[in-house]
């Protein structure tokens, strides 16, 4: 069959989870003999806004459509008509048999739309929260808090702070380096990046007292707030009725999004597999140090700064007897990883740079305790299944879909999100008597191969293909 998989970005450029899974099912698929294209977005101001490319990597067909964020409103950032047009052309071209989505940022809900239209099957994979939360999905509000409620007047004050789109000499930029481009094949769409990040440099302290303004700014926070609550409505009447199965990869998700108002018999809980034919033949090598690490994105959400607050906290005499690792691509967030590298600097822990993904078994075999920070609801992050099928401990933060992957005791410890004290007490206890990492794994734990992910889903792609089917047979 041919399999269409949405994601709203993708591999190389992008290498967090989503898209690492999107890879590794989509590869599982065509392995099992299906036909699997991908369909992602780029923000690139050296291509033309809305246009299209097809590339190849690691063997599937990648359409990509890019959105430079020329959007006109607010709205525009989850319901994109122009976006959702150009989404139709490709699947009236394309013919998928069935469409899975991963995420929806960057593209439209219409996008889902134009696939029930053409009554093809739709699954939609629910990697964070994004339909409940327009800030990147995690539910945490600007100060760096859970948001463990929704509350609307709460995420207009929040959205005040959001740049969501493009300025106007912003757009009239890339268009012109685009249509250059276009014109010469001159791409100078790399030094304008370049340049746009040094004036952001240098202006920080002002934007930064810009952003304090606008937060505080009564009216627009209303006037976002309503949007935020016109958003979620929409969101759950338009695409329900348009998906035939959600996807939570962790229950505690899945509950989330019952609270939601997805219909319990819509939406069911599949673990996450991972690619464990990286992990065939791995071994620990031994040190005499305790070797503790964090392995994952560098930014603010994923709680590397709670880390190193906790380490600074474990008496130096330990510290001295250990090392702290500190994994992770610099030039995501260069503001936070500059704080980082300071910090670090303070409590004698280091920055190493990204990690490519060919390097994590290696890395792993080199970990006694890997740390898991974030301060938002994770879903079922690849790192924590990565070290669970090599059997390395883990201190994980007590929430979401990370404390119910980690069982204290026996694949390792919880602490209370956002505490360094607390992660300070885990990390004292571990250094003080390694041997509290040695029991831990006394058993085997099972973690789920990706080809059996592809395997359930390319069930339940039949069974919605023969639905389908059946209730166009029985409309004709």
């Amino acid at each position: 069959m041919k399999v269409l998989l949405v994601s709203h970005d993708f591999l190389p450029g992008h290498p967090a989870g989503t898209e690492i899974y999107t890879y590794q099912v989509g590869s599982a698929l065509k392995e099992r003999g299906h036909d699997v294209h991908v369909f992602t977005t780029e923000k690139d101001i050296g291509r033309k806004n809305l246009s299209v490319e097809v590339r190849e990597y690691g063997g599937l067909p990648v359409h990509e459509l890019f959105n430079n964020l020329y959007y006109n409103d607010f709205d525009e950032t989850w319901d994109y008509p122009a976006a959702a047009a150009t989404f139709g052309i490709m699947l009236d071209d394309l013919k998928p048999d069935v469409v899975h989505f991963m995420h929806l940022l960057y593209l439209s809900v219409a996008c889902v739309e134009e696939v029930k239209r053409r009554g093809i099957p739709v699954l939609y994979t629910l990697h964070d929260y994004w339909l409940q939360c327009a800030r990147f999905g995690q539910r945490r509000y600007i100060d760096g808090s859970i948001c463990h409620e929704i509350d609307f007047e709460r995420c207009g004050t929040c959205l005040a702070g959001f740049k969501f789109s493009q300025t106007r000499a912003q757009r009239a930029t890339g268009k012109a380096i685009a249509a250059l481009r276009g014109a010469t094949g001159v791409d100078l769409g790399g030094l304008a990046r370049g340049l746009q990040r040094g004036v952001a440099q240098r202006s920080n302290k002002k934007r930064s007292i810009d952003t304090d303004e606008a937060q505080h700014d009564r009216t627009r926070a209303i006037e976002l707030g309503k949007a935020a609550e016109r958003r979620d409505v929409a969101l759950r009447e338009r695409i329900l009725p348009a998906v035939d199965r959600f996807i939570a990869p962790s229950r505690f998700l899945r509950e989330r999004f019952l609270e939601w108002g997805i219909p319990p018999q819509q939406i069911v809980h599949m673990r996450t597999g991972i690619d464990l034919t990286k992990f065939e033949g791995f071994k620990k090598k031994p040190a005499k140090k305790v070797r503790v690490a964090f392995i994952g994105t560098l930014a603010p959400h994923k709680g590397v700064h709670i880390l190193l607050d906790a380490w600074g906290l474990v008496d130096p005499a330990l510290r001295a007897e250990s090392e702290l690792r500190i994994f992770g691509p610099p030039a995501h967030n260069p503001a936070y990883v500059a704080a980082l590298r300071e910090r670090a600097g303070e409590v004698g822990a280091t920055l190493e740079g990204e990690l490519a993904r060919d390097a994590v078994a290696d890395a792993l075999s080199e970990i006694d305790l890997l740390i898991v920070p974030s301060i938002w609801y994770e879903n079922s992050p690849l790192i924590i299944l990565e070290a669970l099928a090599t059997r390395t401990p883990l201190a994980v933060s007590d929430l979401g879909g990370m404390a119910e992957l980690v069982n204290p005791g026996f694949t390792g410890f919880h602490f209370k999100m956002g505490s360094a004290e607390d992660l300070a007490r885990v990390l004292t206890d571990c250094l003080e008597d390694p041997q509290l990492l040695k029991q831990l794994f006394s058993e085997d734990v099972s973690v789920r191969d990706v080809r059996r992910d592809a395997e359930v889903l390319e069930g339940t792609y039949r069974e919605f293909i023969r639905a389908h089917v059946e209730s166009d047979t029985e409309g004709a």
